[in-house]
């Protein structure tokens, strides 16, 4: 296998927690997929992830020391690994993992660089992202477009959801896709 590999447009969808990201990426996925593109997302977690009963095969001999445990059925693959006490492996890795696709959607990793579009819901109490962040490419937001903000960053009605999808097709038709290593296992 090549040590790069095509993952498509790659866009991170930031925010403080209760912004409405995960609404948001729900009907960009749903609109998307309808129009039959593949779309990966990865979803970034701050908490444990409980992905099986503790009682279940997989559960058990990932608790019995195995590295990775991949569950396989007619209906769909989960790979899961136990990283006890190492760093969690860097997102690209992540996204070499991942199946082609037209886009992967990427909620979180705020701190990558990597293109970003923004949900900011001022009455959350919380900065916005975007004065500090050149990577934001536009803000989805309750709020009207401030002044100060800058001619390159698109300022879209959270509102609107059909007005965030028009810009995501326009951007993924004017941005190159990004390549990522291939996985470690690979």
């Amino acid at each position: 296998m090549p040590a790069t590999e095509r993952t498509g447009n790659v866009l991170a969808v930031v925010g403080w927690s209760g912004s409405g990201k995960t609404t948001l990426l729900e009907f960009l996925v749903g609109r998307l997929a309808a129009d039959g593109l593949r779309v990966n997302v990865v979803k970034h977690s701050h908490h444990d992830i409980e992905l099986e009963p503790p009682r279940k095969d997989s559960a058990r001999l990932r608790m019995a020391g195995a590295a990775e445990v991949m569950i396989a059925s007619p209906y769909r693959v989960a790979i899961l690994r136990e990283l006890r006490g190492a760093e969690e492996p860097p997102l690209a890795e992540h996204l070499a993992r991942l199946a082609p696709a037209d886009l992967t959607l990427v909620e979180g990793y705020k701190w990558e660089a990597l293109p970003k579009l923004e949900v900011f819901r001022p009455a959350l109490g919380k900065p916005a992202l975007y004065p500090a962040d050149g990577e934001i490419a536009a803000v989805v937001s309750d709020a009207p477009r401030p002044r100060e903000l800058g001619q390159g960053v698109a300022w879209l009605d959270l509102n609107a959801p059909d007005q965030v999808l028009a810009w995501l097709r326009d951007w993924m038709r004017s941005h190159p896709q990004v390549s990522t290593p291939a996985a470690v296992n690979d």
